[in-house]
């Protein structure tokens, strides 16, 4: 369990580090990655590459149509030209093969992604036949519905590999054969026409819940973080990391946390953070003393984090709010505490390692000055302000993202205007009417805010520099429809999976196991529902890992008096945890090919720098007003955040070997075992951990007293 790191070297300490680089993420020489999360992607040139662009940029507009109801359209429309526009991209950008080009785009591959955009336009053009025909498709219907499954197969294959085409495959196959199964497992038996019809026609198939989700929510709050990164406000989260607690002990490693953590806030995937700002801080991490294993933990951890921390959750959240039919101010209510704590843990066992190993942080004058960076970059925050007041107030998310990206793009749009504007006060003036133009929305709704956005594009295409401005603006449209691309596969494919679910009811075989197991014990319960989201996690990402466990799980855990939200935000974490934990992590993976260490190394390291992510959630079903649900007050939530801050200082003594001074076997057993009787809620407990604490802070003192020289650790 002990994280061994050898002492830094005093010289390389002293090393000037390149600060404009960091800040911009910017990898230095013998840095690098070869681990690619989505799939080899292709790199286009000449003619493949424009109609790329023309596609992505078509699928953006289209979504941001939508998103500002430009266009009146039944749901399942903008479900299936979602899914059209998914299958266009994919096949433009992934190859079939690994060996296949990168460069060119094959005959075959044209031929499967405009075929599926057109597929997509069915239920437009003949939304009335498919209502009237509902239950009883045609040969026709069959043969396209066919031919949509197996492209989603397909692009999904290329995407994301084998894993999780392999596992929906597994639950159709279930549908098709279920009823040659013994005992309770066989179902009835369905007919080829009607799983065709459930998969396709209707929307509890590839057109379910989650590809409405990703048809509205998800792509807005990509677009929103695709134009804040295009618009600096990473290189200004960096800053303020770089600022606060570059210059502290062990201060890289806490650069590291702070800056993943401010990346989560707006993209809200973890894998993309660690290859975004691991490419910088896990090389300064191993140069200031931590070990290449040591560096990439800490990166893979705190990136992790990105998906619970709000107020841009990971895509999970969005379709928890959906589910639920709850407001999403509700799901970021109940994440923000164990968010903190997930955040704490890791800064913890950064700031134990740092003194066991006595590691310094960067120079103080070579650390930017954050107050400054606020000062001259506060206006990056304004969208981000804006975008929490309006989910808190009611709003919708839809709404919200809308209007969090629009004010955005008015921010691009208005730096570049106002560059060229000499005088100060017109430069005021020219910011007052573009306030007072993104404030129409509280009376007229986003069609004025659009009309404003129009003009500043127009008056940029006739000032010096407007033009790079509105590439930008390009960029940041293209590359967002880009990444949604895996996401927008994920939210199909596990259609399947509802699907069949929910046309066989197999769902409540697992929920009857849990419930059985929750009758002696519900901790057991806990225990089965952790396992199911681990194991799956292995082979796919969170959210078909989500959207499986809680259809299966959750309503058993409710049934064992699980309030519903903290039973869906228990599987949530532990879908998340799986891409740390050993032996298939993405994360660790991610960071492995930068910090060029054994994945599965740092998957244990990041495991054990993660505790609080496996214990919080216990602590929350225990105890709910952790996650501020049920007959919560803020004395009693006080009461058990300190529990956790305590429980996570103890684990770091544990796992660390180090509080205030090094600690021998016996410290670091007694420090688990009083932060194991923490945990739970049970007064006795409670009672037994807090005296076990006092009694390990008295007798660390004590020893830290007789060994002076460990202050200076």
């Amino acid at each position: 369990m002990s994280l061994s790191v050898p002492p830094a070297a005093p010289a390389a300490q002293a090393d000037v580090i390149d600060v404009d680089a960091l800040l911009d993420h910017k990898p230095p020489a013998d840095a690098g990655s070869d681990f690619e999360e989505h799939g080899r992607k292709r790199s286009l040139q000449g003619f493949s590459a424009h109609v790329l662009m023309l596609c992505a940029l078509l699928f953006s507009i289209y979504q941001l149509v939508i998103a500002a109801d430009l266009v009146s359209l039944s749901s399942l429309p903008i479900r299936s030209l979602h899914v059209g526009f998914l299958s266009l991209l994919t096949f433009i950008l992934y190859p079939a093969f690994k060996q296949g080009s990168l460069s060119t785009v094959a005959w075959y591959d044209w031929i499967l992604g405009f075929g599926g955009f057109a597929i997509g336009f069915y239920h437009l053009i003949f939304e009335a036949s498919v209502i009237q025909n509902s239950g009883d498709p045609t040969q026709f219907e069959l043969v396209i519905g066919t031919a949509m499954v197996v492209l989603i197969f397909e692009g999904t294959r290329r995407v994301m590999g084998w894993a999780l085409p392999i596992v929906s495959g597994l639950f159709l196959a279930y549908g098709l054969l279920g009823q040659y199964l013994p005992g309770d497992f066989a179902h009835r038996g369905y007919e080829y026409s009607a799983i065709v019809n459930q998969l396709y026609l209707g929307t509890d198939g590839i057109y379910g819940l989650p590809t409405l989700v990703s048809a509205t929510y998800i792509f807005l709050f990509i677009l929103f973080g695709s134009f804040l990164e295009h618009a600096g406000m990473i290189r200004l989260f960096n800053a303020i990391a770089l600022g606060f607690v570059g210059h502290a002990k062990g201060g890289p490693a806490k650069v590291a946390v702070l800056s993943s953590g401010f990346m989560g806030m707006i993209s809200g995937s973890g894998v993309a953070n660690v290859l975004t700002v691991g490419q910088f801080t896990i090389p300064l991490m191993k140069r200031f003393g931590y070990n290449a294993v040591f560096a990439g933990a800490v990166e893979a951890t705190a990136s992790m984090g990105g998906q619970i921390m709000p107020p841009v959750m990971g895509a999970v959240a969005f379709i928890m709010a959906e589910t639920l039919n709850l407001p999403y101010s509700e799901i970021v209510k109940a994440a923000i505490i164990p968010a903190l704590l997930y955040y704490f843990t890791a800064f913890t066992m950064v700031h134990l390692e740092a003194g066991r190993a006595k590691l310094l942080g960067l120079p103080k004058a070579q650390c930017p000055n954050p107050w400054q960076h606020i000062r001259e970059n506060w206006h990056l925050m304004v969208p981000l302000a804006v975008l929490v007041f309006m989910l808190f107030h009611g709003f919708t998310p839809k709404f919200a993202g809308m209007m969090g990206l629009c004010m955005t793009a008015m921010l691009i749009l208005g730096a570049a205007l106002a560059a060229r504007i000499s005088f100060k006060a017109f430069r005021y003036v020219l910011w007052l009417g573009i306030g007072l133009g993104a404030s129409t929305f509280m009376k007229w709704g986003i069609q004025p805010v659009l009309a404003v956005i129009a003009l500043m594009v127009l008056a940029c295409l006739f000032i010096q520099g407007g033009r790079k401005t509105l590439r930008t603006l390009l960029a940041g449209l293209t590359d967002g429809a880009k990444q949604a691309v895996p996401v927008g596969l994920a939210c199909a494919i596990v259609g399947v999976i509802i699907g069949v679910l929910s046309l066989t009811g197999a769902a409540t075989n697992f929920a009857g196991l849990v419930l059985k197991i929750g009758e002696s014990s519900i901790f057991l319960s806990l225990i089965l529902t952790m396992l199911v989201c681990l194991v799956l996690g292995m082979g796919i990402p969170t959210i078909p890992n989500y959207i499986i466990t809680s259809a299966i799980a959750a309503p058993a855990l409710l049934k064992l008096g699980v309030p519903l939200l903290v039973s869906h935000m228990f599987v949530f974490y532990f879908g998340i945890m799986a891409d740390l934990t050993p032996p298939v992590a993405l994360a660790a993976f991610a960071a492995a090919s930068i910090a060029k260490a054994s994945p599965m190394k740092i998957g244990v390291k990041a495991t054990q720098i993660a505790v609080a992510g496996f214990v919080i959630p216990f602590m929350a079903v225990y105890d709910n007003a952790l996650m501020l649900q049920g007959h919560w007050t803020y004395v009693g939530v006080a009461y058990v955040v300190f529990k956790c801050l305590l429980a996570i200082v103890l684990w770091g003594g544990l796992v660390v070997g180090h509080l205030f001074m090094d600690l021998g076997v016996a410290k670091r057993v007694g420090c688990g075992l009083t932060a194991t009787m923490l945990v739970s809620a049970f007064p006795l407990t409670d009672e037994i951990g807090f005296a076990m604490s006092a009694a390990m802070g008295v007798w660390v003192w004590m020893s830290f007293r007789k060994t002076p020289t460990q202050a200076t650790a």
